[in-house]
């Protein structure tokens, strides 16, 4: 398949993910996900990265088919290209307002399993994916230098006391992390927007957006799923799922995945004001701090 005669059958550019740079190609009845990786973020293995990652769950979670991987080639001025199989659903986040209380644990279960499978494919140790052959580039957080890391950015906005405090909060939250002892497949983007759903059996049809996957702490997804979407019969399908599946207390496990969101919740209030999730994760950051319970929200 060529991207350039495919643009002959039309593109149309998608929601979500990397602005500008996923689309939908029609070519007949067959239609498919193209994806550029233009942004110079990107590594130069993105898309053979996310082709393996496909691959490395298939079966297990749902997730498109791959039908071609190519490599950016500065020479002609071409970047990295992923193309895969479109599939129906609805986005999560589209649907949970529409659901009553059964429909949110149904699907709060449904998006759980899927977090509870990737926690359970084990990793050696956290990191980065290098390549293609997901080798792991190793990263140990460390939550209290991560804060550190963004004080001066959060010092324009806040007090020193409140800084002070979230570093308190993170050195707590980095105790609890630590007694896990073992890492696995992370999504790391594993929010309702990147999660279809078949509106009449509220089962995920694919798990999409794989940019930020990594090797990483078992309960990280959790918290992602969790961030802001807290109907409490929602929340108890995830945990009560996650925890069918691996044991533990669903209320052990909510406090995990509030500390192993907490890396996240820095990294996108260093970006607040850029947009509404930044914006909105600085409030529940600052909650945090001033409360000292990982649990708080604005």
């Amino acid at each position: 398949m060529d991207l350039f005669s495919q643009a002959g059958f039309g593109l149309t550019p998608l929601e979500g993910g990397w602005s500008g740079e996923t689309f939908l190609a029609d070519a007949g009845d067959d239609r498919t996900v193209v994806r550029i990786f233009a942004d110079p973020r990107h590594s130069p293995d993105a898309a053979e990265v996310i082709a393996a990652l496909h691959r490395l769950v298939r079966g297990l979670v749902p997730v498109p088919d791959v039908r071609e991987v190519r490599r950016a080639s500065p020479d002609a001025g071409t970047p990295a290209l992923l193309v895969t199989s479109f599939v129906e659903g609805a986005r999560g986040d589209l649907l949970l307002p529409t659901l009553d209380d059964a429909g949110l644990r149904q699907v709060g279960a449904a998006f759980g399993a899927v977090a509870a499978t990737l926690a359970g494919m084990p990793t050696l140790r956290s990191g980065t994916w290098r390549d293609g052959e997901l080798a792991i580039d190793p990263f140990e957080p460390d939550l209290a230098a991560w804060v550190e890391q963004d004080r001066e950015s959060l010092a324009a906005r806040w007090s020193h006391p409140d800084v002070d405090a979230l570093v308190a909060v993170a050195e707590r939250a980095q105790e609890l992390l630590d007694a896990t002892g073992r890492t696995c497949v992370v999504h790391s983007d594993l929010n309702p927007k990147n999660l279809l759903v078949d509106p009449a059996t509220l089962q995920v049809t694919a798990v999409l957006d794989w940019e930020f996957s990594h090797s990483g702490h078992p309960a990280t997804d959790v918290g992602n799923l969790l961030r802001f979407d807290r109907a409490a019969p929602y929340v108890d399908g995830v945990l009560g799922a996650w925890t069918d599946r691996h044991g533990g207390d669903p209320a052990d496990l909510l406090e995990l995945a509030r500390a192993a969101d907490l890396l996240a919740l820095v990294e996108l209030a260093s970006r607040s004001g850029q947009n509404p999730v930044a914006t909105r994760a600085e409030e529940h950051l600052r909650a945090i701090a001033r409360t000292g319970d990982l649990h708080a929200a604005p």
